[in-house]
């Protein structure tokens, strides 16, 4: 499994540490930048997570800045990627059982380091359901092709 992680200069503590921590459990991560703090557009970073997914380069995307609110509408706006704002262990599991998420989206002004390493877990260890929730995922993926 491979996890590609970016973040904006809002993103860049939590996000250093997430990389080491999931390294630090094995987990093989494509760090797509920033690296430092200064400011940046956070679409250009979250760019190179949507393209690993989508070419599936990488199982899963975790994309951080400052709300993560930014960064999960950037997401959403790819064919192929379903992102959501995760704020709790709940919705991490929640977002992959229902939705077939594949990128989570975190801001770095309200999760600790300890949630979201906790997030990122429980998100790339989770399952898609199906059943009930495999035709409503059908039908935002219809509408994606309308377009």
């Amino acid at each position: 499994m491979i996890i590609s992680i970016a973040c904006d200069h809002g993103g860049f503590p939590l996000k250093t540490e997430l990389v080491k921590i999931l390294r630090a459990k094995n987990y093989e991560v494509l760090d797509r930048g920033s690296y430092d703090l200064n400011r940046v557009d956070y679409p250009e970073y979250a760019k190179a997570v949507c393209e690993d997914v989508v070419s599936k380069t990488a199982s899963f995307g975790v994309l951080i800045c400052t709300t993560g609110i930014g960064m999960s509408i950037y997401a959403n706006k790819w064919k192929g990627i379903r992102a959501a704002l995760v704020t709790n262990l709940e919705s991490a599991h929640l977002t992959r059982q229902h939705n077939d998420s594949n990128i989570i989206t975190m801001g770095a002004r309200f999760t600790s380091i300890e949630d979201a390493s906790l997030y990122v877990e429980a998100f790339v260890n989770e399952s898609f359901e199906g059943g009930r929730h495999e035709r409503r995922v059908n039908m935002i993926n219809d509408k994606e092709n309308e377009q």
